[in-house]
């Protein structure tokens, strides 16, 4: 399928043939090329957990409000953002792009592209993910007004704010995970529903942690699978060309 096919194929899956196992190898190949989604400053704040275990599963789906999509999926995968590791995965690019420069940049260029690198991974990043009951982001905000007054300034920034951005990122690689499902010819319905603090306990999360999306995963049952024909508000009414 060429992409244009891949998309109309994808559909939000809530029953699945139970008859028609899928590969978890392939599953895990998605999950990969998710990684390769776009995200807030590559911090790659995210987790991803396939389950496949039949006791499990019964669990998630109880979890998900025992609605069919999870009842009826031979797997299903949950998509975890990972705030609290934003010093790790700061460390990590750092580290990353200190290489990256001395491989790929002019020298003469390379001292000055890796003290911009230190002082954004090893200082901005830091600064703008870590939480402290509200009261880093409220200075964080007042900073970013402050600044606003006499330039283009970022006013997103408060603890809830950051908590969007992280979840914003984690869906980008979970929609990156479902087309490449679709390629294979696999089916998925990501969900809202669900009570993410049992989630959370059943596969074991630090406080930290957040549930993004819930994906339920296999080859649908017949018509059964899909709710009729796809609905989408007139694109004239959405789209502007200014």
């Amino acid at each position: 399928m060429n992409l244009a096919e891949v998309l109309q194929f994808r559909r939000s899956v809530r029953v699945y043939d139970k008859e028609k196992p899928i590969d978890p190898e392939k599953v895990k190949q998605c999950l990969e090329l998710a990684t390769l989604a776009p995200n807030s400053s590559n911090m790659q704040l995210w987790e991803f957990y396939q389950i496949t275990e039949p006791e499990l599963l019964a669990k998630i789906s109880k979890a998900c409000l025992g609605q069919t999509a999870a009842s009826t999926a031979p797997e299903i995968v949950i998509f975890v953002t990972r705030q609290d590791l934003y010093k790790k995965r700061a460390k990590f690019v750092l580290e990353f792009e200190k290489g990256n420069i001395l491989r790929n940049s002019p020298e003469e260029r390379q001292e000055k592209r890796i003290k911009d690198r230190e002082l954004y991974y090893g200082k901005v990043m830091p600064f703008l993910y870590a939480r402290f009951f509200g009261l880093l982001g409220f200075l964080r905000v007042i900073l970013a007004k402050s600044i606003g007054l006499f330039r283009p300034m970022v006013r997103e920034v408060s603890e809830s704010d950051m908590r969007v951005i992280v979840h914003k990122s984690c869906a980008l690689a979970a929609q990156t995970f479902m087309i490449a499902m679709a390629n294979e010819g696999y089916d998925t319905c990501p969900l809202e529903g669900f009570d993410s603090t049992q989630i959370k306990k059943l596969l074991k999360l630090p406080h930290g942690a957040g549930i993004n999306m819930v994906i339920p995963c296999g080859i649908r049952k017949g018509n059964r699978g899909i709710w009729g024909e796809r609905c989408r508000v007139p694109f004239n009414e959405v789209y502007h060309r200014i």
